[in-house]
């Protein structure tokens, strides 16, 4: 059986683990054993499946080389208290396991696990304003329109819907985007782009939406310093000095932050003391809640900058001063693997691999006991510490089309019936409540006068023909008739624009009355 990739998705953990299970049982040789004089069947000894399943783990893309034998040891633990294996005499249930001569075989059932079934989260719908329609108790009528000057051609175009001419229109107002607003917009479009990026159909089997704090996203997102580590508005919740003093000492090699005398072992102790700080955190630094989302970007390591890119989104979610410890962790731990000055912390384990050990549980676990959580969590801690700089980083492109996103959404727009985009009118002041009577003032004042204006311009204008003027007139007092009224009070007024123009009749020619030409005839009186 070959080993396959276990992609991004729900359940992740728990295809893992059938995963490695299949492999597990597959590749591992089974041969007769001899114990206490008696010999066995199909069985092997417990070094040889540590050497067997540390083999297949360090080869399979889904773990890595990275995995230590003392954690292939705590898996086959886990493999004996679920039923995996048993040894020899039926026994299982106890994490008794050790990397011996005692022998061990599988159980003639099968031990995958079946898929949980998680309560449904449902769907959040993220409730935007309601853009189209204005506040509870006001009238869109009320709004006060800012006064715009427009030449004939503007108003034509504007009113030729009536004849056809033009597609309908209507304009949609805008409310003024509150920062609760902003917020949810930037919750909804981290999880969306979260949700491309993991490839997933939607994100309710992996997170519960409901959970995520939009006020979280966006303070990660603008306050942070210089370098980009958060800055915390709850000063309470910082790192204690002396720990920030011992980070220092061991990532830099330089303890005299500390004010304390050094002696052979002491960055050992300063390493003890952080590593007894950070194991008492009662939660996981990514939190238990967002497990599972973790876990799925764990099967994108094959694409490093899906899988950066994936990490960057979903560390936007933790609250600040989980994100600061993070930051501060993941950078602390990554520079002590490259210090080439510091003294070996351990004399039997690599400098890099004593880092993965000790602080991936505190960085990443299940709130339920997860058989690969510690596999899982090394994995990722790994890859944490080598791209911690663009990781640990707020996403430019998703700050940037969030941010034009808002700005869109803060202006008025003309929208036409079946088109695919908005004709953007500049930003307007945005509305706010007036009494009635300056409310008349202002329909009286700033609507009627430019119209005033619109509709002289239509009069005085001679380039446009008499039949042209007379169809936008019309059309004019169909729309806007106190408007109309008020220039043309009379027909006789209106009628001074079109002068009749009363058509001359060409004189009647003399000759024209006179019968047509007849030829001549002799009469008696010529002759003689």
């Amino acid at each position: 059986m070959e080993p396959r990739l276990v992609g991004p998705g729900p359940y992740r953990a728990t295809r893992l683990w059938n995963e490695i299970i299949e492999l597990f049982r597959a590749g591992m040789p089974l041969r007769k054993h001899r114990c206490r004089f008696k010999s066995y069947e199909r069985c092997f000894k417990a070094s040889e499946a540590v050497d067997c399943l540390h083999e297949l783990l360090g080869s399979n893309q889904n773990f890595g080389p990275e995995v230590t034998r003392d954690q292939t040891v705590k898996l086959l633990k886990k493999f004996l208290k679920n039923h995996v294996i048993e040894d020899i005499k039926g026994r299982w249930g106890k994490e008794d396991f050790e990397d011996d001569g005692h022998l061990y075989r599988f159980p003639p059932s099968s031990p995958l696990k079946s898929y949980p079934k998680k309560p449904s989260c449902g769907k959040e719908v993220i409730k935007f304003p309601d853009w189209n329609e204005p506040k509870a108790g006001t009238s869109q009528e009320h709004i006060p329109v800012k006064s715009v000057t427009m030449n004939s051609e503007m108003w034509y175009k504007r009113h030729s819907i009536a004849i056809g001419e033009v597609p309908a229109c209507k304009l949609v107002f805008r409310r003024e985007l509150t920062q609760t607003n902003i917020e949810e917009i930037w919750k909804s479009m981290t999880l969306s782009r979260l949700q491309k990026v993991l490839g997933l159909d939607s994100l309710d089997e992996v997170l519960d939406t409901k959970l995520v704090n939009s006020k979280h996203i966006v303070q990660n997102v603008y306050n942070v310093n210089k370098q980009g580590i958060v800055t915390l508005e709850d000063k309470s919740k910082e790192l204690p000095h002396w720990i920030l003093s011992a980070m220092k000492c061991l990532a830099n090699c330089n303890c005299s932050d500390l004010k304390q005398p050094t002696y052979s072992g002491f960055e050992r102790d300063v390493f003890r003391t952080m590593v007894d700080y950070f194991g008492q955190m009662k939660e996981p630094l990514l939190t238990f809640h967002f497990f599972d989302v973790f876990v799925s970007v764990l099967g994108l390591l094959q694409k490093p900058s899906k899988a950066v890119e994936a990490l960057q989104i979903s560390c936007l979610l933790l609250p600040p001063e989980n994100r600061k410890r993070l930051q501060l962790l993941v950078r602390m731990m990554a520079r002590i693997s490259l210090n080439q000055d510091l003294p070996p912390l351990s004399e039997s384990v690599r400098t890099r691999t004593l880092m993965v050990q000790t602080f991936s549980r505190c960085i990443l676990c299940s709130k339920d006991e997860i058989d690969l959580d510690e596999l899982l969590a090394a994995k990722l801690v790994s890859f944490l510490m080598d791209n911690y700089q663009e990781i640990l980083t707020v996403p430019s492109a998703l700050k940037s089309s969030i941010e034009d996103h808002v700005v869109h959404l803060q202006r008025v727009q003309i929208k036409y019936a079946g088109a695919d985009s908005d004709a953007t009118l500049p930003p307007p002041s945005f509305c706010h409540q007036i009494s009635t009577d300056e409310f008349e003032y202002q329909r009286a004042t700033g609507s009627q006068e430019p119209l005033a204006a619109l509709l002289e311009e239509i009069v005085m204008n001679k380039e446009i023909s008499v039949k042209n003027k007379k169809k936008k007139l019309k059309q004019f007092q169909k729309s806007y008739p106190e408007v109309y009224r008020v220039r043309f009070p009379t027909p006789e007024t209106e009628a001074v624009i079109f002068p009749d123009k009363t058509k001359q009749k060409p004189p009647i020619l003399m000759w024209a009355l006179k019968k047509p030409f007849q030829p001549f005839h002799r009469t008696r009186s010529f002759r003689m």
